[in-house]
């Protein structure tokens, strides 16, 4: 079963599940964002959710965290079947940035509506779902760490007609580091304030991605090949 819990400083969301479960939230991500420059304005977020897919398929790969859960097979079930096995199955988790994971629920959005558009019985489909409870697992993990008052202002802006064509994908660069260098207290306190940042696209961001289209213009590129010159500390405290 796919979990997520928020890190113990805060800083982001570790993502478990067994082999399968993880397997399955990426085949599903690899279906509903679609292919290479198949939604024009989309592929800056396309890339910043193949990003976060990245981390969940080497963590199936066990390249990340491996944890150790209980299955729910208790003493007296092996001794009344006459077995022996263990009681713990193996899962694998990884750690992704609280702005970063916000970010991705709300492109995902966009992404679910094309290819619901392009399906002739979307709610047959499989891959939905995983999505659908994808999005649901990082609210619900966000509702446990920011004011009730505060969260349901957060699901109203959520759902908004608010689209990310053509978003300033730098401006998640630049929420991710400004969160990584908070201590743990301030990351409390300004949770739900950059989610409702990400979310509603408020004057910061316009005043930001004006920046970047006038950075992009004289070399007329797209707004998401814009490269961001800060970079991420190597280790820092999740």
């Amino acid at each position: 079963m796919l979990t997520m819990k928020s890190t113990p400083n805060h800083t982001g969301v570790k993502i478990s599940g067994d082999y399968f479960d993880l397997d399955e939230l990426n085949q599903a991500i690899y279906r509903v964002i679609g292919q290479e420059d198949q939604y024009y304005g989309y592929e800056g977020s396309r890339m910043r959710i193949l990003g976060i897919s990245y981390e969940i398929r080497h963590a199936a790969q066990g390249d990340r965290n491996v944890d150790f859960v209980f299955n729910g097979l208790h003493d007296h079930t092996m001794k009344q079947h006459g077995f022996i096995a263990p009681d713990k199955n193996i899962y694998f988790s990884t750690e992704i940035l609280w702005p970063e994971l916000i970010y991705a629920v709300i492109a995902l959005k966009d992404f679910v509506k094309f290819y619901q558009e392009e399906k002739q019985f979307p709610l047959w489909d499989t891959h939905l779902p995983v999505i659908s409870r994808f999005q649901s697992l990082v609210l619900d993990c966000l509702q446990g760490h920011v004011p009730q008052e505060e969260f349901g202002m957060i699901l109203k802006s959520f759902n908004q007609p608010v689209t990310v064509n053509d978003y300033a994908i730098q401006y998640v660069d630049f929420l991710n580091l400004k969160y990584i260098g908070m201590t743990k207290q301030q990351r409390e306190q300004s949770l739900s304030a950059i989610a409702m940042k990400i979310a509603v696209q408020d004057q910061d961001y316009t005043a930001f991605r004006n920046q970047v289209l006038a950075a992009a213009a004289p070399h007329k590129k797209s707004i998401h090949e814009i490269t961001v010159q800060a970079e991420y500390p190597e280790d820092f405290e999740w």
